[in-house]
């Protein structure tokens, strides 16, 4: 018997709009994310965007410092 994995939600497109709306790279996103101590390489990012690997809360947390945004566009559109 087959069994169907069912997909949770992800942030992939809201990760997406928000890094672009910054005007950053994956690079540069990844590198700022570095500096501040989050070890996060461009692959495990464009997973996340991907929404083939979920977002780590304290990855989520430095975004939000980042972009200067709410937890609230994070999450947009997801419920």
């Amino acid at each position: 018997m087959e069994q169907k994995i069912r997909r949770d939600l992800n942030m992939g497109d809201n990760l997406r709009r928000l890094r672009n709306a910054s005007g950053l790279s994956q690079e540069k996103l990844c590198a700022e994310l570095q500096r501040r101590g989050s070890d996060i390489g461009r692959t495990t990012y464009a997973k996340y965007e991907a929404g083939e690997l979920n977002i780590k809360v304290s990855v989520i947390v430095e975004l939000k410092k980042i972009y200067n945004c709410s937890y609230d566009e994070f999450f947009a559109g997801l419920d």
